[in-house]
């Protein structure tokens, strides 16, 4: 558990608050940065800016070393088996694509793809387009009041048809974190794929990929300290090697000639094109950071400060909290009787303090449970019970202004 005094040096780190005077309460959409990732990202490009795979000279060495470090350091974190598993994308978003357009020649009208009704939009969209597409058939897992997976109705989903399965590690709307392990060990006897979306768990629960048996991992590095712009994939070496290449390009092959490409391996062949190198580099950065300060620790601190962020706000006349009763990591979605959330979220706005409104691009589960959406506050590393208690009062203070 972190002290006060640690934490207030962990703060010191990030330039926004020595710049400005706000309580950022949206570290789910995303983090801020520490000045070790945008030094660094500063400092390559002062000094050692170069292309990657392609030169010969130290500065070309350097990039490519950078490259490969960040590979290597993201292969340790999430325990994969082999660096060649460790894929570069531009974020989530374009992961999840990179799968959908890599599986489509194996999804027949006869097949399905299950996602749950509480996925970010990315992850339903690229799932809706390739069934749609391919006449198969797209099935999802309802959920309860509290935005929990109806575990007996998944058991009636999932056939011998079932290809693949796409489902969040920990929900963006509620934070709920899903029994991921267990779906993916029953997708597993009807020999389906499993995409696992860790935007959301990624800089807040320990991640063993072979430990869960997953066939793919992703997350964005923006929501855990990094940079925007870059995404990790991680995928089973022996699925990899099936996919072919998502983009083509430089980069990604052996040879050319005008009759005839031969690719180059894993993971070369999935990164066609000039890499966001200065995002790999702050992506590496961030990794240490979370690694310094030990990911066990980071869960236990924020946990302690969401669990006083419920009991405080419990007192509150009319709020309606989501899923605290469930097992959830670091957001907080809640609602109050007789206010629309964006126009509370706008006032809160003028106190300083910087939430999330709406429906958090999730729609389905937001029409599913008949609400306009919700205010969501969501903690990090550098949050304070002290933050909490000021967010508390200036929320009384807005709902004796609105007479509610």
């Amino acid at each position: 558990m972190f002290s006060y005094e640690e934490i207030k040096k962990i703060r010191k780190q990030f330039p926004i608050f020595k710049k400005k005077n706000i309580i950022y309460f949206d570290n789910a959409a995303t983090t801020q940065k520490p000045f070790k990732v945008i030094n660094a990202i500063t400092k390559y490009y002062c000094n050692f800016n170069s292309n990657v795979n392609r030169s010969f000279h130290f500065l070309g060495q350097f990039s490519t070393n950078c490259l490969e470090l960040s590979r290597n350091n993201i292969q340790s974190f999430i325990n994969a088996k082999s660096r060649e598993e460790i894929i570069f994308t531009s974020g989530t978003t374009e992961s999840i694509n990179l799968i959908a357009f890599c599986i489509y020649t194996l999804i027949t009208k006869y097949e399905n793809i299950i996602i749950s009704h509480s996925e970010h939009h990315s992850n339903i969209i690229p799932w809706q387009v390739l069934s749609q597409n391919k006449n198969a058939k797209l099935k999802v897992i309802p959920v309860n009041s509290e935005g929990e997976l109806n575990i007996r109705i998944w058991n009636k989903l999932i056939t011998k048809n079932t290809k693949l399965i796409s489902i969040s590690h920990v929900t963006n709307t509620f934070g709920i974190i899903n029994p991921i392990k267990n779906l993916i060990k029953t997708a597993h006897k009807y020999n389906s794929l499993v995409l696992i979306d860790g935007s959301q768990a990624i800089s807040h629960i320990t991640i063993d990929v072979q430990n869960l048996d997953c066939d793919f991992y992703i997350f964005s590095s923006h929501k855990m300290y990094g940079p925007t712009g870059i995404g990790i994939l991680y995928g089973k070496k022996k699925i990899l090697d099936k996919f072919p290449p998502y983009k083509c390009g430089g980069g990604m092959i052996e040879k050319v000639t005008l009759k005839k490409t031969i690719f180059s391996g894993l993971p070369f062949k999935l990164e066609a094109g000039t890499p966001n190198l200065a995002g790999i580099i702050g992506t590496n950065k961030a990794l240490n950071f979370i690694v310094n300060y030990s990911i066990r620790k980071i869960n236990t601190y924020e946990t302690k400060i969401l669990k006083y962020a419920i009991k405080i706000l419990s007192n509150i006349k009319g709020i309606k909290i989501y899923s605290k009763n469930s097992n959830i990591t670091n957001i907080l979605s809640f609602n109050i009787e007789k206010i629309n959330s964006f126009d509370l979220g706008k006032l809160l706005n003028n106190h300083g303090i910087a939430v999330r409104t709406g429906k958090h691009c999730a729609q389905p589960i937001m029409d599913y449970l008949k609400i306009n959406g919700t205010i969501r506050i969501s903690f990090a590393i550098y949050n304070t019970i002290e933050e909490i208690d000021i967010f508390y009062n200036s929320l009384i203070k807005v709902l004796y202004i609105l007479n509610i």
